[in-house]
């Protein structure tokens, strides 16, 4: 059901094949998910990841089915969070590439990557609430601090679904491009990251999401001993002296 492609250049991409469900997540779907991010966190040869569904949907939310008579032990029980873990704390720069829906858990799944690119024919939404429900992966949380209080409560609050061009000027996508230049676009990205340094890389991804949610002067701090760490690196001298001698640079990661 999920898809890994390993290319030379050191991008992965990870695509959800499940059309028949239009990509629902199952829990088939989030173990397969949680497993391949889990490998690909600790494969030194990958410097960053492309997760993507096909041209008609990215993830059309949860499958309803597995949850629909659940009871609230057997739904704690599940413990879907360490699932949702191996993507948010995965160290590679992760790049969504969204087609079509990405609505409740896909929508989720999109915020829980680094980037997001939509194409123009893609929805975003967090329509629970028409299920007697609310988003239980982060669709509270991550929206309210992508977009905003007033846009996250008009989402969550009515389930309505929001355009690719609405996303991006709510700040809840990073780029918009054709519907047929998605999955080319997000690889392009992925490969411009993996040409610097992985070291580096992994630094600014840490440092910008634990710095997140600290009183400013707290991750002010945070940043600046990242900073000087880096320094100790091979890739930083290298980064320099190949700026000085004018070349391109060939980053090993240490």
């Amino acid at each position: 059901m999920v898809n890994v492609v390993r290319q030379d250049d050191g991008i992965a991409i990870v695509k959800i094949n499940r059309p028949e469900a239009k990509n629902a997540l199952n829990m088939q779907v989030r173990q397969e998910l949680a497993n391949i991010f889990k490998t690909l966190s600790f494969e030194h040869d990958i410097r960053s990841i492309v997760l993507t569904g096909n041209e008609n949907c990215f993830v059309a939310g949860a499958d309803v089915r597995e949850f629909a008579h659940a009871s609230s032990t057997e739904m704690y029980l599940r413990h879907t969070e360490y699932l949702w873990e191996s993507i948010s704390r995965c160290p590679k720069p992760v790049i969504a590439a969204v087609n079509g829906f990405a609505l409740g858990g896909g929508c989720e799944l999109a915020m829980h990557c680094d980037i997001i690119i939509a194409g123009d024919n893609a929805r975003f939404g967090q329509p629970e609430v028409k299920l007697g429900l609310m988003p239980g992966a982060g669709g509270t949380q991550r929206l309210i601090r992508a977009v905003g209080k007033f846009q996250a409560m008009r989402m969550v609050l009515t389930g309505c679904f929001v355009s690719a061009s609405e996303a991006l000027q709510m700040g809840l996508v990073s780029e918009v491009v054709p519907a047929s230049q998605t999955l080319d676009k997000a690889i392009q990205i992925a490969t411009e990251i993996a040409a610097f340094s992985p070291l580096t890389v992994a630094q600014i991804k840490e440092i910008m999401l634990a710095g997140a949610d600290l009183p400013l002067e707290n991750a002010l701090i945070l940043e600046r001993k990242a900073f000087q760490l880096l320094f100790d690196s091979h890739d930083q001298k290298e980064g320099a002296q190949a700026f000085l001698e004018k070349r391109t640079a060939h980053f090993k990661g240490h």
